[in-house]
């Protein structure tokens, strides 16, 4: 049965099969340290969260009064982000001087009140632009870490009360110099429309940032044991058949967008077959 949600990833997908993204205006970048490893897709409950791919770390950590970023709007942030900032070429970004603005940027319609939109935009902001990020390698012969903040300096002069009304200053955001450097030294390519496709689950962002990163790069072929994945995509899943089942349903939702990767779900893990990224570097 073809549920809703796949309906309208189908739709998206026979667009972006007619048209390429560079073409159609919705070529976007992501930050590799994002990619290699993410973000949490529900809320930990806790101010520390940290993920793993093979020798890399991303570690997060967040106040405790505001807590961590969690679930699709934080990813659509940093994809608009790192987007912005590859085109601009600027460490200090313009979000606008109304917040229904830059929320159709987002693909996001504005709601009201407490689980509205609205609400869940400024907090998720509020957490993503508070946190520390951690990105580490570890070789056993060979470490190395590196600190980041997102942004240096923020600005938001929006009304959420009035989200078309247009405030008296435009709202800014300035990365920090080492969220600058590593969006400009390694931006991944994505098709932003795929993002807005795949918008209602994190973890479908998440699987297809990351191939067509892989597919990049990819010479033979791999088999990615379901543990280690679970590493990488899954801390939030207590039980690797879970994971797996979790996995594999936001896999199809990716494959009806990036029809080109040849990969398959095996007993013993994913398997990857050298591919043309969906978006070419």
């Amino acid at each position: 049965m073809i549920t809703k949600s796949l309906e309208r990833i189908l739709a998206e997908a026979v667009a972006i099969e007619d048209e390429a993204a560079k073409e159609a205006g919705a070529l976007g970048f992501m930050t590799r340290a994002m990619v290699q490893a993410t973000m949490p897709h529900r809320d930990p409950k806790v101010n520390e969260f940290r993920r793993r791919n093979g020798n890399y770390t991303l570690t997060m950590l967040a106040p405790s009064e505001i807590g961590l970023p969690y679930g699709v709007i934080p990813r659509l942030l940093l994809a608009w982000i790192s987007t912005e900032t590859v085109r601009t070429q600027e460490r200090t970004l313009v979000l606008g001087d109304n917040l229904s603005g830059f929320m159709r940027q987002l693909d996001l319609v504005p709601t009201g009140g407490r689980w509205g939109t609205i609400t869940r935009l400024r907090g998720q902001m509020q957490r993503l632009f508070s946190c520390m990020v951690t990105c580490s390698y570890d070789s056993g012969n060979r470490f190395a870490l590196k600190n980041v903040n997102i942004a240096s300096e923020v600005n938001l002069w929006w009304e959420p009360k009035a989200p078309d009304q247009a405030g008296l200053w435009e709202s800014t955001l300035k990365l920090s110099e080492e969220f600058y450097r590593e969006v400009i030294d390694y931006p991944i390519p994505v098709d932003m429309r795929a993002l807005k496709a795949l918008k209602k689950s994190p973890l479908a962002l998440d699987v297809y940032i990351w191939l067509t990163y892989r597919m990049s790069y990819l010479k033979d072929v791999t088999v990615i044991p379901w543990l280690l994945l679970m590493e990488q995509f899954g801390a939030d899943y207590g039980r690797e058949r879970a994971f797996k089942e979790a996995f594999i349903e936001a896999l199809r939702k990716v494959l009806t967008i990036y029809t080109g990767a040849k990969v398959e779900p095996t007993p013993q893990g994913l398997q990857l077959k050298p591919s043309r990224p969906h978006i070419a570097r």
